[in-house]
């Protein structure tokens, strides 16, 4: 069990669902994630903004999914039965994320990480925490918190 422990050296090790948008590698803290579950439609939300999908009803919960290729720049997904939906709990909010695929759950030790080079827009960088080189690739740690409009009510 590494969830959130310390070893002797007293680095915080956590664990990441590490997943694809756009071929690229991303990541965000099992923390965050209440399930994965595979691509369902959606109900439209009038008046959303363009990266909110819609809406989905999960076991009684409504919740907005996040088209995170959008979101991240990389234009809109056209999902189809490949495709997967990250349920993740932010703070008190629950929501969706519309990603590629879901390609590991690792354990990392939190000092592995690294800030991302200061060459991308301001925009990119506010949503990315940092980046670990993970067996040759480099997986971008995703600001879940950015990711979302602040002060958006995102509850249906």
């Amino acid at each position: 069990m590494h969830d959130n422990e310390t070893d002797s050296n007293s680095t915080k090790r956590v664990e990441i669902v590490c997943f694809m948008v756009e071929e690229q590698d991303f990541c965000i803290e099992i923390s965050h994630v209440l399930e994965i579950r595979g691509w369902t439609s959606t109900t439209t939300l009038p008046h959303a903004p363009d990266f909110i999908l819609g809406m989905m009803n999960l076991r009684g919960t409504v919740l907005p999914v996040v088209d995170l290729s959008l979101r991240l720049g990389f234009g809109k997904t056209e999902p189809g039965k490949r495709h997967v939906i990250i349920i993740a709990q932010i703070d008190e909010k629950v929501v969706g994320f519309l990603v590629d695929a879901v390609s590991d759950i690792i354990t990392v030790d939190e000092a592995e990480m690294q800030a991302a080079p200061d060459v991308s827009s301001a925009r990119t960088q506010a949503f990315i925490r940092g980046v670990y080189s993970v067996n040759d690739a480099l997986v971008r740690a995703i600001d879940v918190r950015a990711v979302l409009p602040q002060g958006a009510r995102l509850e249906a």
